[in-house]
Protein backbone atom coordinates (compact mmCIF):
# COMPACT_ATOMS: atom_id res chain seq x y z
CA UNK A 1 0.00 0.00 0.00
CA UNK A 2 1.46 3.32 -1.08
CA UNK A 3 1.71 5.97 1.61
CA UNK A 4 1.25 9.67 1.00
CA UNK A 5 1.95 12.61 3.24
CA UNK A 6 -0.47 15.31 4.27
CA UNK A 7 1.79 17.86 2.58
CA UNK A 8 1.53 15.93 -0.68
CA UNK A 9 -2.22 15.71 -0.18
CA UNK A 10 -2.56 19.49 0.23
CA UNK A 11 -0.19 20.15 -2.71
CA UNK A 12 -2.17 17.84 -4.97
CA UNK A 13 -5.39 19.68 -4.13
CA UNK A 14 -3.78 23.04 -4.90
CA UNK A 15 -2.14 22.01 -8.18
CA UNK A 16 -4.71 19.59 -9.50
CA UNK A 17 -2.17 16.75 -9.64
CA UNK A 18 -3.69 13.29 -9.62
CA UNK A 19 -2.41 12.01 -6.29
CA UNK A 20 -5.56 10.19 -5.22
CA UNK A 21 -5.41 7.50 -7.92
CA UNK A 22 -2.20 6.32 -6.22
CA UNK A 23 -4.26 5.48 -3.16
CA UNK A 24 -6.03 2.07 -3.27
CA UNK A 25 -8.64 2.34 -6.02
CA UNK A 26 -12.37 2.65 -5.60
CA UNK A 27 -14.06 -0.73 -5.58
CA UNK A 28 -17.46 -1.64 -6.89
CA UNK A 29 -19.71 -3.63 -4.58
CA UNK A 30 -18.94 -6.81 -6.51
CA UNK A 31 -15.21 -6.16 -6.37
CA UNK A 32 -15.39 -5.41 -2.67
CA UNK A 33 -17.01 -8.79 -2.09
CA UNK A 34 -14.81 -10.82 -4.42
CA UNK A 35 -11.41 -9.16 -4.49
CA UNK A 36 -8.49 -11.13 -3.11
CA UNK A 37 -6.71 -7.84 -2.39
CA UNK A 38 -8.08 -6.37 0.80
CA UNK A 39 -7.06 -3.20 2.59
CA UNK A 40 -8.45 -0.95 5.28
CA UNK A 41 -7.84 2.00 2.97
CA UNK A 42 -9.94 0.56 0.13
CA UNK A 43 -12.83 2.91 -0.68
CA UNK A 44 -16.03 0.86 -0.73
CA UNK A 45 -19.79 1.44 -1.01
CA UNK A 46 -21.57 2.01 2.30
CA UNK A 47 -24.73 -0.01 1.79
CA UNK A 48 -27.21 1.78 -0.46
CA UNK A 49 -26.43 5.25 0.85
CA UNK A 50 -24.46 6.29 -2.22
CA UNK A 51 -21.60 7.15 0.12
CA UNK A 52 -18.17 5.56 -0.32
CA UNK A 53 -15.91 5.16 2.70
CA UNK A 54 -12.51 3.79 3.55
CA UNK A 55 -13.14 0.28 4.82
CA UNK A 56 -11.51 1.27 8.12
CA UNK A 57 -12.76 4.27 10.07
CA UNK A 58 -10.67 6.20 12.56
CA UNK A 59 -12.65 6.04 15.78
CA UNK A 60 -12.33 9.07 18.05
CA UNK A 61 -14.32 7.85 21.04
CA UNK A 62 -12.39 5.22 22.97
CA UNK A 63 -13.67 5.54 26.57
CA UNK A 64 -15.71 8.56 25.50
CA UNK A 65 -17.71 10.60 28.01
CA UNK A 66 -18.61 14.23 28.82
CA UNK A 67 -17.42 15.49 25.40
CA UNK A 68 -14.01 13.87 25.72
CA UNK A 69 -12.34 10.59 24.83
CA UNK A 70 -9.04 8.81 25.24
CA UNK A 71 -8.03 10.27 21.87
CA UNK A 72 -8.85 13.88 22.77
CA UNK A 73 -7.63 13.62 26.36
CA UNK A 74 -4.12 12.82 25.16
CA UNK A 75 -3.92 16.42 23.95
CA UNK A 76 -4.15 18.28 20.68
CA UNK A 77 -0.64 17.53 19.45
CA UNK A 78 -0.94 13.77 19.94
CA UNK A 79 -4.49 13.63 18.59
CA UNK A 80 -3.53 15.66 15.52
CA UNK A 81 -0.57 13.35 14.89
CA UNK A 82 -2.87 10.34 15.10
CA UNK A 83 -5.47 11.77 12.72
CA UNK A 84 -2.89 12.94 10.21
CA UNK A 85 -1.19 9.58 10.21
CA UNK A 86 -4.52 7.83 9.56
CA UNK A 87 -5.16 10.18 6.66
CA UNK A 88 -1.66 9.57 5.30
CA UNK A 89 -2.49 5.86 5.24
CA UNK A 90 -5.76 6.39 3.36
CA UNK A 91 -8.11 6.11 6.36
CA UNK A 92 -10.50 8.94 5.51
CA UNK A 93 -13.67 7.80 7.29
CA UNK A 94 -13.91 9.82 10.52
CA UNK A 95 -16.09 8.38 13.30
CA UNK A 96 -17.04 11.15 15.76
CA UNK A 97 -19.76 12.05 18.26
CA UNK A 98 -20.88 14.94 20.42
CA UNK A 99 -20.13 12.66 23.37
CA UNK A 100 -16.47 12.44 22.37
CA UNK A 101 -15.82 16.16 21.86
CA UNK A 102 -13.81 15.27 18.77
CA UNK A 103 -15.33 17.65 16.20
CA UNK A 104 -12.81 20.50 16.73
CA UNK A 105 -9.88 18.10 16.56
CA UNK A 106 -11.00 16.70 13.22
CA UNK A 107 -11.81 20.19 11.90
CA UNK A 108 -8.28 21.44 12.49
CA UNK A 109 -6.70 18.46 10.75
CA UNK A 110 -8.87 18.43 7.62
CA UNK A 111 -9.47 22.17 7.14
CA UNK A 112 -6.88 22.51 4.35
CA UNK A 113 -7.74 19.22 2.64
CA UNK A 114 -10.34 18.48 -0.07
CA UNK A 115 -13.69 18.05 1.68
CA UNK A 116 -14.94 15.47 -0.82
CA UNK A 117 -12.14 13.08 0.10
CA UNK A 118 -13.52 12.54 3.61
CA UNK A 119 -16.61 10.95 5.09
CA UNK A 120 -17.63 12.68 8.32
CA UNK A 121 -19.86 10.68 10.65
CA UNK A 122 -21.14 11.96 13.95
CA UNK A 123 -23.78 11.05 16.52
CA UNK A 124 -26.46 12.82 18.55
CA UNK A 125 -26.68 11.91 22.23
CA UNK A 126 -30.46 11.78 22.85
CA UNK A 127 -30.68 11.73 26.65
CA UNK A 128 -30.18 14.54 29.15
CA UNK A 129 -26.86 14.33 30.96
CA UNK A 130 -24.81 16.74 33.05
CA UNK A 131 -22.97 17.79 29.88
CA UNK A 132 -25.88 18.05 27.45
CA UNK A 133 -29.57 18.97 27.31
CA UNK A 134 -30.99 17.54 24.08
CA UNK A 135 -33.38 19.65 22.05
CA UNK A 136 -35.54 16.62 21.31
CA UNK A 137 -34.74 16.95 17.63
CA UNK A 138 -31.72 17.31 15.38
CA UNK A 139 -31.73 20.79 13.80
CA UNK A 140 -30.01 22.62 16.66
CA UNK A 141 -27.52 19.81 17.10
CA UNK A 142 -26.56 19.63 13.44
CA UNK A 143 -26.19 23.41 13.22
CA UNK A 144 -23.69 23.27 16.07
CA UNK A 145 -21.90 20.18 14.77
CA UNK A 146 -21.40 21.81 11.37
CA UNK A 147 -19.92 24.89 13.00
CA UNK A 148 -17.62 22.72 15.09
CA UNK A 149 -16.53 20.82 11.98
CA UNK A 150 -16.37 23.80 9.65
CA UNK A 151 -18.55 22.10 7.04
CA UNK A 152 -21.95 22.66 5.44
CA UNK A 153 -22.77 18.96 5.28
CA UNK A 154 -22.40 16.01 7.62
CA UNK A 155 -22.21 12.81 5.60
CA UNK A 156 -23.75 10.51 8.23
CA UNK A 157 -25.54 11.28 11.48
CA UNK A 158 -26.63 8.58 13.92
CA UNK A 159 -28.67 8.63 17.10
CA UNK A 160 -26.15 7.49 19.68
CA UNK A 161 -26.38 4.44 21.94
CA UNK A 162 -29.79 2.83 21.46
CA UNK A 163 -30.50 0.67 24.51
CA UNK A 164 -33.95 -0.82 23.86
CA UNK A 165 -36.37 -1.78 21.09
CA UNK A 166 -38.57 1.30 21.67
CA UNK A 167 -36.13 3.84 20.28
CA UNK A 168 -38.24 4.61 17.20
CA UNK A 169 -41.00 5.94 19.47
CA UNK A 170 -38.77 7.47 22.14
CA UNK A 171 -36.71 9.43 19.63
CA UNK A 172 -39.31 10.08 16.95
CA UNK A 173 -38.58 13.81 17.09
CA UNK A 174 -34.91 13.22 16.31
CA UNK A 175 -35.78 10.81 13.52
CA UNK A 176 -38.22 13.26 11.94
CA UNK A 177 -35.78 16.17 12.04
CA UNK A 178 -32.94 14.04 10.70
CA UNK A 179 -35.20 13.01 7.82
CA UNK A 180 -35.91 16.69 7.11
CA UNK A 181 -32.18 17.50 7.19
CA UNK A 182 -31.50 14.57 4.88
CA UNK A 183 -34.11 15.87 2.43
CA UNK A 184 -32.39 19.27 2.51
CA UNK A 185 -28.96 17.73 1.87
CA UNK A 186 -27.57 18.82 5.25
CA UNK A 187 -27.11 15.14 6.16
CA UNK A 188 -26.35 12.40 3.68
CA UNK A 189 -27.52 9.32 5.60
CA UNK A 190 -29.10 8.58 8.97
CA UNK A 191 -29.25 5.72 11.42
CA UNK A 192 -28.44 4.48 14.89
CA UNK A 193 -25.63 3.19 17.03
CA UNK A 194 -26.88 0.09 18.85
CA UNK A 195 -25.95 -1.08 22.34
CA UNK A 196 -28.81 -3.53 22.77
CA UNK A 197 -29.89 -6.59 20.82
CA UNK A 198 -33.53 -5.50 20.68
CA UNK A 199 -32.50 -2.11 19.33
CA UNK A 200 -30.36 -3.82 16.71
CA UNK A 201 -33.18 -6.09 15.57
CA UNK A 202 -35.49 -3.11 15.10
CA UNK A 203 -32.80 -1.20 13.20
CA UNK A 204 -32.18 -4.16 10.89
CA UNK A 205 -35.71 -3.87 9.50
CA UNK A 206 -36.89 -0.30 10.07
CA UNK A 207 -37.29 1.69 6.82
CA UNK A 208 -35.94 4.93 8.37
CA UNK A 209 -32.50 3.43 9.00
CA UNK A 210 -29.74 3.83 6.43
CA UNK A 211 -26.71 3.03 8.62
CA UNK A 212 -26.27 0.83 11.68
CA UNK A 213 -23.32 0.81 14.07
CA UNK A 214 -23.28 -2.71 15.54
CA UNK A 215 -21.07 -4.37 18.13
CA UNK A 216 -19.64 -7.53 16.58
CA UNK A 217 -16.60 -9.76 16.86
CA UNK A 218 -15.93 -13.47 16.52
CA UNK A 219 -16.48 -14.09 20.25
CA UNK A 220 -19.78 -12.32 20.84
CA UNK A 221 -21.53 -11.95 24.18
CA UNK A 222 -21.29 -9.25 26.83
CA UNK A 223 -17.86 -10.40 27.96
CA UNK A 224 -16.54 -9.16 24.63
CA UNK A 225 -18.67 -5.97 24.48
CA UNK A 226 -21.37 -7.46 22.23
CA UNK A 227 -25.13 -7.51 22.72
CA UNK A 228 -25.83 -11.21 22.10
CA UNK A 229 -24.13 -14.50 21.27
CA UNK A 230 -22.24 -14.32 18.02
CA UNK A 231 -24.66 -16.64 16.20
CA UNK A 232 -27.61 -14.34 16.98
CA UNK A 233 -25.68 -11.23 15.99
CA UNK A 234 -24.62 -12.87 12.74
CA UNK A 235 -28.20 -13.68 11.78
CA UNK A 236 -29.46 -10.16 12.50
CA UNK A 237 -26.60 -8.44 10.67
CA UNK A 238 -27.16 -10.63 7.63
CA UNK A 239 -30.82 -9.62 7.74
CA UNK A 240 -29.83 -5.97 8.00
CA UNK A 241 -27.57 -6.14 4.97
CA UNK A 242 -30.17 -8.11 3.01
CA UNK A 243 -32.57 -5.27 3.79
CA UNK A 244 -30.13 -2.78 2.29
CA UNK A 245 -28.84 -1.37 5.56
CA UNK A 246 -25.22 -0.28 5.75
CA UNK A 247 -23.47 -1.89 8.72
CA UNK A 248 -20.37 -0.51 10.38
CA UNK A 249 -18.88 -2.93 12.88
CA UNK A 250 -17.56 -1.71 16.21
CA UNK A 251 -15.93 -3.49 19.16
CA UNK A 252 -14.16 -5.66 16.59
CA UNK A 253 -11.36 -6.21 19.10
CA UNK A 254 -13.74 -6.62 22.03
CA UNK A 255 -13.18 -3.14 23.50
CA UNK A 256 -9.54 -4.01 24.13
CA UNK A 257 -10.03 -7.64 25.18
CA UNK A 258 -8.97 -9.18 21.86
CA UNK A 259 -5.45 -7.84 21.51
CA UNK A 260 -3.34 -10.87 20.63
CA UNK A 261 -2.42 -10.96 16.92
CA UNK A 262 -4.27 -14.22 16.36
CA UNK A 263 -7.38 -12.80 18.07
CA UNK A 264 -7.38 -9.70 15.89
CA UNK A 265 -6.96 -11.82 12.77
CA UNK A 266 -9.75 -14.17 13.80
CA UNK A 267 -12.19 -11.32 14.45
CA UNK A 268 -11.42 -9.49 11.21
CA UNK A 269 -11.69 -12.70 9.20
CA UNK A 270 -15.01 -13.50 10.83
CA UNK A 271 -16.78 -10.20 10.30
CA UNK A 272 -15.60 -9.71 6.72
CA UNK A 273 -15.67 -13.30 5.43
CA UNK A 274 -19.22 -13.74 6.69
CA UNK A 275 -20.30 -10.52 5.01
CA UNK A 276 -21.53 -8.95 8.24
CA UNK A 277 -20.26 -5.40 7.72
CA UNK A 278 -19.52 -2.84 5.03
CA UNK A 279 -16.80 -1.20 7.11
CA UNK A 280 -15.44 -1.15 10.65
CA UNK A 281 -14.46 1.52 13.14
CA UNK A 282 -11.61 1.10 15.58
CA UNK A 283 -10.54 3.64 18.19
CA UNK A 284 -6.86 3.58 17.36
CA UNK A 285 -4.82 5.69 19.76
CA UNK A 286 -1.52 6.32 17.99
CA UNK A 287 0.18 5.86 14.60
CA UNK A 288 1.57 2.44 15.50
CA UNK A 289 -1.94 1.16 16.27
CA UNK A 290 -3.13 2.46 12.90
CA UNK A 291 -0.31 0.63 11.14
CA UNK A 292 -0.97 -2.53 13.13
CA UNK A 293 -4.69 -2.51 12.31
CA UNK A 294 -4.05 -1.96 8.62
CA UNK A 295 -1.53 -4.78 8.61
CA UNK A 296 -4.00 -7.19 10.18
CA UNK A 297 -6.72 -6.09 7.76
CA UNK A 298 -4.40 -6.80 4.82
CA UNK A 299 -4.45 -10.47 5.86
CA UNK A 300 -8.20 -10.81 5.39
CA UNK A 301 -8.98 -13.18 2.48
CA UNK A 302 -5.26 -13.39 1.75
CA UNK A 303 -5.37 -17.17 1.76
Amino acid sequence: MRQFTRRQFVKSAATGLALWPAVPRLLTAAEADASAAFAGSDVVPLGKTGIRVSRLAQGTGYNGYNRSSAQTRQGKEACDRLLRHSIDQGVTFMDMADLYGSHPFVKDVIKDLPRDKFVLLTKIWPRKENWVTPSGGARQELDRYRRELGTERVDICLIHCMTNDRWTDEYKGICDELSELKDRGVVGAVGVSCHDFGALKVASEHPWVDVIFARINHKGGKEYACDAPVEDLTAVLKTARANGKAVVGMKIFGAGKLVKPEEKDASLQYVFKHGLVDAITIGMMNPSEVDDTLQHMSQVRAS
